[in-house]
């Protein structure tokens, strides 16, 4: 009889101590539960804190991809205008041969109507500006490949000229560009101060994809109006002032709002020393309330910009 509730005892104690080590055990998990929970949540709250400032900064490394994709919209700019004004000044080959001129001899450029066929006002015509697949070496310095192709109507009296153009497979130092843009250039009326000259307006709606993969899309508008060298033979005494604003979706998806603040100064007598050609003037960048700025400098041809950001000055190199 007492081997017997010595048994029982023992069985009911051994019950105890499991149920008790049950319990210890289930509180150790709640407490490990809540210190991974906590952790979880701070790391969640790093995280989210890093993306946010990312999102939110703006860096003189995407202020020199944003300078990289001015210079080639400026030489696309250059390129498309030259090639439409020339069909009027140049039936042979579309060429221009005035000193300063962006495209290379590299490059060779074909013509729907065919050269040497008479062109009547009001007929379409299609330029093929091709850089080969090896790609070609522009006058100032720039290295590109592919096909420009404008589509326009020949109207050579008309004062207002519309240009539609496509890039096939194009790249700007090592950076392709997608898209179908639309180019205007209109013929201010002559004054006595100033001869009639155009006013060229860009409307960009473009990607750029960098050699890393990053994907970037701009969209906007820029005018360019010659404001020196206006009525000389020669295109390398010509200086460009650049004004408008566009918005740029990074690879994040984060969208950055720029806009030039004071106007840009394209000077085509860089050229010869192949130096970028956008020489002065402001960029103002605004990101979720953030503002930077990318200053060109006061008109020397070099290669430099400063971008300034919460009263940080960096020196940016620019260019190919």
């Amino acid at each position: 009889m007492i081997y017997g509730v010595l048994i029982q005892y023992s069985i009911e104690f051994n019950d105890l101590l499991v149920t008790t080590i049950n319990i210890q055990n289930s509180m150790i998990m709640k407490k490990v539960s809540k210190i991974l929970f906590a952790l979880a949540l701070v790391i969640s709250m790093i995280s989210c804190t890093k993306d946010d400032k990312n999102e939110s900064s703006i860096s003189a490394e995407e202020a020199g991809i944003n300078a990289k994709i001015d210079i080639a919209n400026d030489d696309v700019s250059n390129i498309v205008e030259e090639e439409e004004a020339n069909t009027y000044s140049n039936t042979l080959n579309g060429r221009t041969t005035e000193n300063g001129s962006t495209l290379a001899i590299c490059a060779t450029v074909t013509r729907v109507p065919a050269f040497g066929t008479l062109i009547t006002p009001g007929t379409l015509v299609t330029k093929t500006i091709d850089f080969g697949t090896v790609g070609c070496l522009l006058n100032n310095g720039n290295f590109v490949k592919g096909k420009i192709i404008i589509t326009f109507t020949y109207q050579p009296s008309a004062t207002s000229h519309t240009i539609t153009y496509t890039f096939d497979n194009f790249y700007h130092n090592g950076i392709q560009y997608i898209g179908n843009k639309i180019f205007t250039r209109v013929m201010t009326t002559a004054t006595v101060s100033s001869p009639s000259h155009p006013i060229v307006t860009m409307n960009m709606d473009l990607i750029a994809i960098f050699p890393n993969g990053n994907t970037y899309t701009r969209i906007g508008q820029r005018v360019r109006e010659i404001v020196e060298g206006i009525g000389t033979p020669a295109w390398n005494d010509n200086v460009y002032q650049v004004t408008g604003s566009w918005t740029t979706t990074y690879p994040n998806t984060t969208v950055q709002n720029s806009t030039i603040t004071t106007p840009l100064l394209v000077k085509m007598s860089c050229v010869a020393v192949n130096k970028p050609l956008l020489v002065q003037g402001v960029i103002t960048f605004v990101r979720n309330g953030n503002a930077a700025t990318l200053d060109y400098g006061t008109g020397s041809c070099d290669n430099t910009a400063l971008f300034t950001i919460n009263g940080n000055v960096y020196t940016i190199v620019i260019g190919n």
